[in-house]
This record gives C-alpha cells, sequence and structure tokens, in this order.
C-alpha cells in the first residue's frame, strides 16, 4: 500500500479556523492526473496541492475538488510553509515551478511568506456590466476581465459584504470565476471571490485575485504598498506589493493537520 504525507494548512491568517484551508502533498515523483483529481475531491477543500521537488527548485500543480488550475496563491503560500517548517529546507527563498504560470517564488522575513507572482492585466469590460448585476444583485461601478476572472467593483465595503451572489449565474459566466471589490474601511481595498466554474461557491481568501486586484488597486490610488482583506466568513489579511509586472502577496499560516493518505 502507498501512503502519501498529506498537511493541510490554513493561508492567509495568523489563527486556526480562518484564512483559507489547503492540503498540500509532497511526493517524490507525480502520481497520475486522475489519482491527484481524485484526491483533490476528496479532501474537499478549495485546493489541494502537489508538489515535486527538483534538484533545488520544486515543481507544483494544484487541483480544487473538481479541476486543476493554473495558479493558485493560497496552496502556493501553504506548500512554502510545509517546505520551509516541515522539510528541513534552510534557504529563505523557494523556487516553484508551474506549468501555466511559470516560475513563482516565495520568501519568508520572520513569520510572514510572500508570494512572487505575475501580474494579471484588466481590460476594460463594462459591457458586461448588466451581466454582472445578475451575478451580484448590484449594479456594479466598473467591470474588467483578466487573463482567467471577472472583477467587478462596486460603492463600499458594506456593499462588498452584504452582496448574495446568484452562483447560478456566476457559473454561465466565461470565466474562472468572478472577483467583487471595493475600497475598504480600514484596509486599503477589501474583495470576495466567487468561482462555482471551478467547484468552489466562495473561496475564503484568493491570492491569485489578488494579482488582478493589485494592478487594479495602484492604478487607483497610486500606492505600491498596500493592505487587503477578504470578506468571507473566514476572512484572510493580505500584504499587498505592486511591482509593475509582478505582485508581491504577503500573508502568514496555521499548521492544521499532518496525516497519510492510502492509495490502495
Amino acid at each position: 500500500m502507498r501512503k502519501i504525507k498529506i498537511y493541510q494548512v490554513d493561508a492567509f491568517t495568523d489563527k486556526l479556523f480562518s484564512g483559507n484551508p489547503a492540503a498540500v502533498c509532497i511526493l517524490e515523483s507525480w502520481l497520475s492526473d486522475d489519482l491527484m483529481q481524485s484526491i483533490a475531491n476528496e479532501n474537499n477543500l478549495a485546493e489541494t496541492a502537489f508538489v515535486v521537488p527538483e534538484g533545488d527548485d520544486f515543481f507544483i500543480r494544484w487541483f480544487t475538488p473538481s479541476v486543476e488550475v493554473d495558479l493558485c496563491g493560497h496552496a502556493t503560500l501553504a506548500s512554502a510553509y510545509v517546505i520551509f517548517n516541515m522539510t528541513g529546507y534552510k534557504a529563505q527563498q523557494i523556487r516553484f515551478h508551474s506549468m501555466k504560470s511559470g516560475l513563482l517564488t516565495v520568501s519568508r522575513k520572520e513569520d510572514i511568506l510572500f508570494l512572487d507572482f505575475p501580474s494579471d492585466v484588466l481590460l476594460t469590460s463594462d459591457e458586461d456590466k448588466p451581466l454582472i448585476e445578475k451575478c451580484i444583485g448590484i449594479r456594479p461601478i466598473e467591470v474588467y476581465k483578466g487573463k482567467t476572472d471577472y472583477l467587478a467593483v462596486v460603492d463600499n465595503e458594506t456593499a462588498v459584504r452584504n452582496l448574495v451572489p446568484n452562483l447560478n449565474e456566476i457559473n454561465r459566466l466565461n470565466a474562472r470565476g468572478l472577483i467583487v471589490t471595493a475600497e475598504g474601511d480600514d484596509a486599503d481595498f477589501v474583495s470576495r471571490f466567487f468561482a462555482p466554474q471551478s467547484g468552489v461557491d466562495e473561496d475564503p481568501v484568493t491570492g491569485s485575485a489578488h494579482t488582478s486586484l493589485i494592478p487594479f488597486w495602484w492604478s487607483k490610488k497610486g500606492r505600491m504598498n498596500m493592505k487587503a482583506l477578504q470578506l468571507s466568513k473566514r476572512g484572510g489579511n493580505i500584504l499587498c506589493e505592486y511591482r509593475n509586472d509582478r505582485c508581491i502577496i504577503g500573508g502568514k499560516a496555521k499548521l492544521y493537520l499532518t496525516g497519510e493518505i492510502n492509495t490502495a
């Protein structure tokens, strides 16, 4: 019987039972795609990351319960936490290679981990305002389309916090998901993220969505460094830095459990 070590980590939080939980499997070699998808489905978390070491670097893939995705921030943060804290890794930076998003690095400064991800490019999509209004029940001020997601801007933090998504309408969008954002009361900006297309009705904290949010809010505020809050029930705090074609996305993480998967 083959056993696979598994870790579950709450990402973008400094306390358990908040932030975004992700499963992490550190492998010696790749499993079959079907087996990785089955494990992710069994875990029933927003993301399960699979990591294979190669030399001093690592290769990474991410699976929701239903599909493999091109990029995931919180599961990359969780994977880095496991490598830094559970494997004896001594360097201060981890280099992850991904199939669809290229080189991703994670560095640590004390107990904060910083993701270095490619910035998204947003195109105005105001003609889709009626479509997005059906999805969130309120008229957006602005609508944009990025590489994988729609981004809708609404009036204020209260509007983001109180909106009730129409998941059936969101599921019909030709996108990975929908980001809804506004200027924050205490943070620079707030957001929520919905992706029923990927098997995640509402994601607790979405690192990859901040590759769209950081360039957008930099264009509005003109500040390279910002603090963000994701307004899910679990909630999450994100440190943000805009570096033109790259976004630095920082947060803490907490280990919830370790275990073994029996694959036969």
